[in-house]
């Protein structure tokens, strides 16, 4: 593959990866925005019925109101209101193709990691302990998958990570056949999986 190629090939990589990331960003960053105001509405009303209460199975309101909501003290949702912001910063400046220190994508990876986990515990909490679904969670929970995708691939590729010659190239090879793809398209659907022989057919009832 020639110079100009491989440019090309990175350009185009680089649009798909930011481009992904500052979509979910926004998504997420709505998701938090809706759900803040959704917590306002039950303070002021706690019998109110929220715009994301369908049925027993897929009911904010009911999420809101357990100990898992509110992890830290305050609204979890305020997290994704400080913390997606910064994924739409992170984004845009790659999609501007401003260069950034290898420390803020180590970084990234870092907290995109972290804001996964804790929406993956509250996505098992949500489906197997309170055996209720907030869909705006849903959401914001997709959308950190999405992004901890895209940040990774973007590091693996880039090689922030310091992995030796030989096993960055056969990383470089996996990303080149969008192996990755494959992985965060099975997980996705495992966790629907999940969701369905949990609850089944009361998701529409």
């Amino acid at each position: 593959m020639s110079k100009v190629a491989k440019t090309s090939a990175l350009d185009r990589s680089n649009k798909w990866i930011f481009g992904t990331m500052l979509a979910f960003g926004i998504v997420g960053l709505i998701a938090s925005f809706v759900l803040a105001v959704e917590e306002f509405h039950l303070l002021k009303n706690p019998q109110a019925t929220l715009s994301c209460s369908f049925n027993l199975v897929l009911n904010c309101s009911t999420v809101m109101k357990t100990w898992q909501a509110s992890v830290f003290g305050f609204p979890n949702m305020f997290i994704g209101l400080m913390a997606f912001p910064i994924v739409i910063l992170v984004a845009s400046l790659g999609l501007a193709r401003v260069t950034l220190p290898r420390w803020v994508y180590l970084w990234a990876n870092i907290g995109y990691l972290l804001g996964a986990v804790f929406a993956y515990w509250l996505f098992f909490n949500s489906l197997y302990a309170i055996q209720v679904l907030c869909p705006w969670c849903l959401t914001v929970t997709f959308s950190t998958t999405m992004l901890l995708a895209t940040i990774t691939s973007y590091n693996l590729r880039e090689n922030t990570f310091h992995l030796s010659t030989s096993t960055h190239e056969r990383v470089t090879k996996l990303l080149g056949k969008d192996t990755h793809k494959v992985i965060v398209a099975a997980w996705i659907v495992l966790m629907i999986a999940l969701v369905f022989l949990q609850f089944g057919e009361a998701l529409f009832a």
